[in-house]
């Protein structure tokens, strides 16, 4: 009674509180930046958003910026969409973004293979041989949806380009080859142009001149483009990373290797039946290397082997030697293997010196800023939380709602993360290469010796000889996997396998997930404000081990999770997460609150604020489990009037004995929290507002929207 007692007491003091006007109407007050009219939409020939790369990072940004109103074209130098299946691993905070996007992680759910197929990765002498440790990597908490309102998945990276066209052409988007687009057609909105290579970047005052390369009817043309904001998407080796002249640091070379994408019914049905994974990492006397399990049920794989040019060139892995090697590694004969494609690449672990140029126009997302060993899967999963990052940023810039300073914010939050997951990766890389070492294999002496023969005195001989060498090296060395020293009767062997068996025990070898930086990973400084009652000490240094996700509602972290349900006088017991709260198709905070009386004079205050500030806040009031009824709310509605962008909702607890949401955030019932429209805890107030709350969220929205405290009323 206590609530309904403030809450009807609140309601006479402020039912009769007018709003100023009429959000559409209101007049628009600079803010230290430029408005839509002054800076954005003065020439329609100007395109407001140039993506380049048709990724994932890129379709993604593409998929956010239309869901909230920006107009956007991208170009992608390839003719085709590859069908190589590179990245397969989406993590936790990923599948969250997904989710906001009408329901694509409900999509990939559904046409992921079984968690049963891809949850281990094992060790073994091949694939029909003995297996020497397997390590599960799904826990129980992973499944079960209790910190987040979806859970991880397996799919394959080229898969995913499929959904995400898919949901670009439902917004109307239109994908264009060269032969298909006339050559003087203006090209707007909602267009993604296949075969167009970036080639020169031009700088102006009012945009961005770009010049991109095409070939129609076997001429060579050129086509130019003007945008206020260009994005550089484009990968490992960004061309607009390269003409906006910005550099990469970090270690390069780590490792060189042979990606064979091929098909098998034989072995995917073997492995589902004997030993059903995800990575097998082979060790045996003829061959090594890694099977990536894409889909066990239509037996799709990939088999990555170490590649050491140039005393081996990429003539010596074509596909009947990879047929060949592939049956070394599987350990017994393959009726129907198809080799689909094989290319090389470098492993890398570099990020980018800047992630903005001119100006905050031109912008890197995804690999085009930071690249990653594949270790964990931070690197696609990284770039799709840039986007994310971006997105409501790069609408508000152009909007009118924030000022462009706002933009900096980006490589504020964003390159720290890169660094630190960049960090995580090689943490983790090198767990992957404890195991080799324990069976006897140490990978750098590999690497060490490559080094020698190509800049050393080796580099003198014949090639020819220096392949012999080479060869010859990694024959001999490949003697330690042989079964009669790898076995428990040899002393030699039992040693190693006992250090094997610890390695796995312990969790130091190659990790798949990482709840704590996955979903806790936290800005310390940005688009927020931070508070004297959060921990904002550095995160703690990376190990390559997993780490449990603990939520927190510090400034700068992820929303936690609650289920919660609608309050209202309906019968309507559809549960949702705190999560779905910030709406996915307009730029809008999210203010969450308590029902008591001190919250709402916050919201009133705060919504008197966002008028002025041209930006949308939805007031939103958490009810305690087993508490609120239709008297409450009806009072609550009553306490929030004339306002209509309110939402009263009640926590659904998994059981009695589940914390409130207010002891999952620490925090009382008279403090508030923030949300940006990217799901990151933007301010938060502890305990009730001392002093005018008007100017208290007058400076904090002047704050995160990037004006400073220019505008805040003395």
């Amino acid at each position: 009674m206590r609530v309904v007692h403030f809450v009807m007491r609140s309601f006479s003091r402020m039912c009769g509180m007018r709003m100023d006007g009429n959000r559409s109407n209101f007049m628009h007050t600079s803010m230290g930046g430029l408005s839509v009219s002054d800076k954005f939409d003065g020439d329609d020939a100007i395109l407001p958003v140039l993506i380049v790369g048709a990724g994932p990072v890129g379709l993604v940004l593409s998929i956010l910026l239309t869901k909230l109103g920006v107009s956007c074209v991208v170009l992608e130098k390839n003719s085709i969409f590859p069908l190589h299946p590179q990245a397969h691993f989406i993590n936790n905070r990923s599948m969250e973004v997904f989710h906001k996007l009408d329901g694509l992680a409900e999509e990939i759910q559904r046409s992921q293979p079984p968690v049963e197929l891809w949850r281990k990765f094992i060790y073994c002498t091949s694939l029909s041989g003995s297996v020497l440790g397997s390590v599960d990597h799904i826990q129980p908490q992973d499944l079960e949806r209790v910190v987040s309102p979806v859970s991880v998945a397996h799919f394959s990276q080229y898969k995913l380009t499929r959904l995400l066209l898919q949901k670009l052409e439902s917004f109307g988007f239109h994908i264009w080859t060269c032969q298909g687009l006339e050559v003087d057609r203006s090209v707007r909105k909602g267009k993604i142009l296949m075969g167009h290579e970036c080639l020169a970047i031009n700088e102006t005052d009012h945009c961005i001149n770009v010049i991109a390369s095409f070939h129609k009817d076997e001429k060579y043309m050129e086509r130019n483009f003007q945008c206020h904001f260009l994005i550089g998407a484009d990968g490992a080796g960004s061309t607009v990373r390269k003409l906006a002249g910005i550099d990469m640091k970090g270690e390069r070379d780590l490792q060189k290797l042979v990606s064979v994408h091929f098909l098998s019914q034989d072995l995917g049905q073997y492995l589902r039946e004997q030993r059903p994974g995800m990575l097998f990492f082979i060790f045996n006397r003829e061959a090594i290397g890694v099977l990536v399990a894409h889909d066990l049920m239509r037996g799709e794989f990939v088999m990555q082997m170490p590649f050491y040019p140039p005393q081996q060139n990429l003539e010596d892995f074509n596909p009947k030697t990879c047929e060949k090697l592939i049956i070394k590694l599987v350990g017994r004969k393959l009726e129907d293997i198809d080799v689909i494609d094989i290319k090389p690449w470098v492993m890398h672990a570099e990020v980018a010196e800047k992630f903005l140029s001119s100006d905050n126009r031109i912008i890197l997302a995804g690999d085009a800023a930071h690249r990653f060993p594949p270790a964990g899967g931070f690197g696609m999963n990284t770039g799709i939380q840039d986007a994310h990052n971006l997105a409501w940023k790069l609408a508000s810039v152009i909007n009118g709602i924030a000022s462009t300073r706002l933009l900096q914010t980006y490589e504020t939050e964003r390159r720290p993360i890169a660094v630190f997951n960049t960090e995580l990766s090689v943490q983790n890389f090198r767990a992957a290469m404890a195991v080799p070492s324990a069976l006897g294999l140490d990978p750098t002496i590999a690497n060490s010796v490559h080094q020698v023969i190509n800049d050393g005195m080796g580099s003198l001989l014949p090639s020819g000889l220096q392949r012999v060498i080479l060869e010859g090296i990694f024959t001999i060395g490949r003697v330690q996997l042989a079964e009669a020293i790898l076995n428990e009767r040899n002393p030699v062997g039992s040693a190693r396998l006992a250090r094997l068996k610890r390695i796995f025990e312990e969790g130091k070898s190659l990790q798949l997930q990482f709840p704590a930086e996955d979903l806790g990973f936290r800005y310390q400084v940005g688009a927020l404000i931070l508070d004297t009652h959060g921990r904002h000490s550095t995160p703690e240094a990376p190990t390559g081990r997993r780490r449990d996700y603990i939520p927190s509602a510090d400034p700068g972290s992820r929303l936690p999770h609650m289920t919660v349900r609608v309050l209202s006088n309906a019968s309507n017991k559809e549960t949702f997460s705190t999560l779905d709260l910030i709406s996915g198709d307009k730029v809008e905070f999210l203010l969450m609150l308590a029902p008591v009386e001190s919250s709402y004079r916050l919201a009133h205050a705060a919504l008197r604020v966002a008028e002025k500030f041209k930006v949308l806040v939805k007031a939103c009031v958490i009810w305690p489990s087993g508490t609120a009824d239709s008297t409450m709310l009806q009072g609550s509605e009553w306490a929030l009037s004339p306002w209509e962008n309110c939402i009263n909702v009640v926590e659904v607890k998994r059981s009695p004995a589940s914390p409130s949401w207010w002891d999952i955030c620490r925090m009382s019932d008279r403090g508030a929290i923030l949300v940006r429209p990217d799901e990151h805890i933007a301010w938060r107030m502890m305990s009730e507002v001392d002093g005018d709350p008007a100017l208290v969220m007058e400076k904090v929205l002047s704050v995160v929207l990037g004006f400073g405290l220019e505008n805040v009323r003395r």
